[in-house]
């Protein structure tokens, strides 16, 4: 039972310790809150040039509600840096108290040997202390002792010294943790009061917009069909993939064997490999059947979480999901990422083109890694064409802006298969 108790009692300690080192340090926090200021400053440039119009807009709504998830998320990133600051602090006062304590009992120290060498301050005492040994070997150590003693003593106010510095340090150390952490309250306290604000604004302009409900209904409208229209056309695309891949395989494995049945007669020849793919085989097996195949998917997959952004300069305003505007259901398989007009797109990985289509006015591009598929959708123009091989960042067309709002946006997805899976998994943290 005390074994067990113990057991369990580690393997608690060894999730609290690994729970612990996940956590963001504080200089990741701080670059995380920066990078939510510029962010925000950008968004509310472009805010203040809608409202300016003194007419609400749907970019106006949506100009709020990635300033909101920003705000909350930088909010978020402050709470973290307060826990971080509180524990700092707490070791700092935990360690001023142990050198405290550690200095009183040094200085303690130090007082008893001055009593005891002012005691023996003359050389006749001193001389009578070896003299009076009842043999030459303890008279040896009687005046080591008196040459370690002094030695001793130096080392002592030397270890005082030390200690009042490190004293000292980390006295200032738990003075800037406090500031810092006083500084950081405050912007908590300014951002969640801009929170609030905004989100009063976001009532108002809902209900301003609500006035041109036939309007935006109509434009929300379009969007859903855009979007579904756009999904639909990406997985028709990777299905003919698949079942091209498919199809190469089959035929590849036919010509083997056939290749093999006709030279049985020849014992010494080797024989052809082809992949064992039929109609049981699985999607993942088909698009893995060739070398280069097997070879992008992996390489794909160990680069989950580290892959390029198709834009250089961006900030993601919609995540997959579900999102009701204007009572208008839309479904989005891939991140909404906002950029400057007519920015560069660039492939997040090498691969070959799938399709390049036009859908409503606007471009879409798959390309094909293996068993993973990327997409990038509401381009103005495109670089490459169908069958073109590419690599990482290469530049695949620039982003086209929506004439209504203004909006310069890129849609980006990644699919496993037909299947599609969260970017915010595979690309490079914000």
């Amino acid at each position: 039972m005390k074994f067990l108790t113990l057991f369990l009692l580690v393997i608690g300690l060894l999730v609290t310790v690994r729970v612990y080192a996940q956590q963001p340090g504080s200089d990741e926090l701080k670059k995380r809150v920066a990078k939510y200021n510029e962010e925000l400053q950008q968004l509310n440039r472009e805010y203040e040039e809608t409202a300016n119009n003194k007419r609400s807009s749907l970019k106006q709504l949506n100009n709020l509600k990635a300033q909101i998830e920003i705000r909350e998320q930088k909010i978020n990133s402050i709470n973290s840096q307060v826990r971080l600051l509180d524990n700092q602090i707490s070791e700092n006062n935990t360690q001023v108290h142990n050198l405290q304590s550690q200095l009183d009992q040094l200085k303690k120290q130090y007082a008893a040997m001055v009593l005891f060498a002012y005691h023996n301050r003359s050389a006749y005492n001193k001389l009578m202390f070896v003299f009076a040994a009842k043999d030459f070997n303890q008279g040896y150590k009687r005046m080591k002792y008196l040459q370690e003693f002094a030695g001793y003593r130096q080392r002592q106010a030397e270890s005082i010294e030390g200690t009042q510095k490190d004293l000292h340090v980390k006295i200032n150390e738990l003075d800037n943790s406090k500031k810092e952490k006083n500084n950081v309250l405050v912007d908590q306290i300014k951002e969640k009061v801009t929170l609030n604000k905004q989100k009063k604004d976001e009532v108002q302009v809902v209900t301003d917009l609500s006035k041109q409900q036939g309007q935006l209904k109509e434009q929300q409208r379009d969007l859903q069909r855009k979007i579904a229209r756009t999904n639909s056309e990406i997985r028709d695309a990777i299905r003919r993939e698949i079942a091209e891949a498919r199809r190469r395989a089959e035929e590849a494995e036919r010509a083997a064997r056939a290749a093999n049945a006709a030279a049985s007669a020849n014992p010494n020849k080797p024989k052809a490999v082809a992949p064992k793919i039929d109609a049981n085989s699985s999607t993942s097996e088909v698009l893995r059947s060739t070398p280069e195949g097997a070879r992008i998917s992996d390489n794909f997959l160990e680069n989950k979480g580290h892959l390029t952004w198709p834009v250089s300069n961006g900030i993601p305003i919609r995540w997959p999901g579900v999102y009701t505007i204007e009572g208008i259901r839309t479904e989005t398989d891939g991140v909404e990422i906002k950029t400057n007009a007519g920015a560069p797109v660039r492939a997040v990985f090498e691969g070959k083109v799938a399709m390049v289509t036009n859908i409503y006015g606007t471009l879409t591009v798959v390309i094909q890694h293996g068993e993973y598929f990327t997409s990038y959708s509401n381009l103005k123009s495109a670089t490459v064409s169908k069958e073109e091989r590419v690599t990482a960042r290469q530049m695949i067309g620039s982003v086209a802006t929506d004439p209504t709002s203004g909006d310069a946006t890129v849609q980006f997805a990644i699919y496993k298969s037909t299947n599609p899976v969260n970017p915010k998994l595979w690309l490079q943290p914000e």
